[in-house]
């Protein structure tokens, strides 16, 4: 049950999902859903496409339209169903001595495991007639054969980018044709992120800022953390390096471990935060990486973290990111920092873009890259190609989905600042014994000048630098 203010028919909600958990089900349960970056750069099409508009839809009960290939059954005590519907089905004369009401499900019910690729199925099945078809590269991205439409798919919900009112009335008139659909055209609510919408006549004046007006304080709330009464300035506790030291000693975290009921608090804040992270507030990405790492061995020091990190969420205002309109050009603004996570790991960060050809725009993130290198680097520099490819690699379901948007891509550019990795890329640099990173080495080279341009920057100017280590709160 929750309070859905969204859904302003009925905004108190209430709904009873199936334990498909316990039933076994062999079919194909997949579905294919947009991710964030995919709805961002459909954002970013929609403000720098001339005289597009933005709407969003939601289908009502879209699973529960659909029917099952075979029913499934479940049982409901009586005591947990309340006296309108008992009275309304009279579950009485089906009671059983065990004091249950046993149910048949024909319906493609919440909790079922197969409910979401039968419901996708049909809906499909349904668009297809009318000339709407998936990307065959992109999840969640639909396109039409002939209408300069398109529209982003998460379960139910539709993003919707549109020129033509027609185009758009036709998608929601195809989509009537089975289901009941609510419409917003004023395009100001997806997937739980603010949309501010500013269509100016001038192309270069069209903008759209996103936000997620009052999350943190709400989760703050639930998870019952005070507000602190100085604002905290950092998402991390900072420790000053001691540079000039002849040895550099690993960080060892020797404080008890919590029990089990804290760990699972605070695998449950980062899972929470993870969402605002990724959609908006790219400033907790670097911690909400090292916390999830830390999380299934956490010990008082990792709770102390988690405090600092709440504290940065309660007393900082919410986060906003804006889109101009620009030519569509994807940018990459590579980092790595060299043995700074725990097992001798690396870790690499990444700022990706949408620009103008000329390398001038500056815009908000589409995706941002925060991670620890899985092996092992043996040199800053190989952790520094490290971090370029998997920023290259992050950066190819972009280039597929901004292409069947109709936004043709040059070779992408990738600023790092590190005059090595940027010399091997380049191959400037002449290697002897490469064997250690020849893999993302040559993975990268075969695609220089190609699909990627790699050139160097000084680390001032490098956006990336900020998600891959943890800064003093004045930065």
């Amino acid at each position: 049950c929750d309070h859905r203010p969204q859904k302003k028919e009925e905004p108190n909600r209430c709904r009873i999902t199936a334990g498909g958990d316990r039933l076994d089900y062999d079919g194909e349960t997949a579905v294919e859903v947009a991710g964030l970056d995919t709805t961002k750069v459909h954002i970013n099409s929609t403000i720098s496409t001339p005289n597009a508009r933005y709407a969003a839809g939601d289908i009502s009960n879209m699973y529960t339209n659909s029917r099952l290939e075979s029913p499934e059954f479940m049982r409901t005590n009586i005591r947990d169903i309340t006296d309108e519907v008992i009275d309304e089905y009279d579950l009485l004369s089906y009671l059983e001595p065990d004091g249950y009401v046993y149910f048949g499900i024909y319906g493609a019910l919440y909790g079922l495991s197969q409910s979401g690729r039968i419901a996708y199925d049909d809906l499909k099945k349904n668009l297809k007639p009318h000339g709407y078809y998936p990307s065959k590269r992109t999840p969640g991205l639909w396109l039409h054969q002939t209408r300069p439409i398109s529209f982003t798919l998460v379960v139910d919900d539709f993003g919707v980018k549109y020129i033509d009112k027609k185009d758009a009335d036709h998608l929601f008139d195809a989509i009537r044709t089975k289901y009941p659909v609510k419409i917003d055209w004023t395009g100001t609510k997806y997937l739980g992120i603010d949309l501010k919408w500013n269509y100016d006549k001038i192309h270069k004046k069209r903008h759209v800022i996103l936000s997620m007006k009052g999350y943190n304080l709400k989760k703050i709330k639930e998870f019952n953390h005070p507000i602190p009464n100085k604002k905290r300035y950092g998402p991390s506790i900072f420790v000053q390096p001691e540079y000039g030291k002849k040895v550099q000693y690993a960080y060892v975290d020797d404080s008890p471990k919590l029990t089990d009921k804290e760990i699972k608090n605070i695998q449950k804040i980062t899972g929470t935060f993870l969402y605002s992270g990724r959609a908006i507030d790219s400033t907790i990405m670097h911690p909400l990486n090292e916390l999830n790492i830390e999380s299934t061995k956490a010990t008082e020091k990792t709770k102390e973290a988690v405090k600092t990190f709440l504290d940065y969420c309660a007393t900082n205002d919410d986060a906003q990111i804006i889109y101009r309109a620009s030519d569509m050009q994807l940018f990459i603004e590579s980092d790595a920092a060299y043995l700074v996570a725990p097992k001798a790991r690396s870790r690499a960060g990444g700022y990706h873009y949408l620009g103008d050809n000329d390398g001038k725009l500056f815009n908000g993130p589409i995706f941002i890259l925060a991670k620890v290198i899985k092996a092992v680097m043996s040199s800053a520099a190989e952790a520094e190609v490290g971090s370029l490819y998997i920023n290259a690699r992050e950066a190819i379901s972009l280039i597929y989905a901004l292409e069947e948007l109709g936004h043709i891509q040059n070779p992408v550019p990738i600023k790092t600042d590190n005059s090595t990795a940027n010399g091997i890329i380049n191959q400037t640099v002449k290697l002897k014994r490469a064997k250690a990173f020849d893999m993302r080495f040559w993975w990268l080279v075969d695609r220089q000048g190609t699909l990627f341009n790699v050139h160097w920057a000084p680390g001032d100017e490098n956006l990336a630098d900020y998600y891959t280590k943890k800064h003093r709160p004045t930065h």
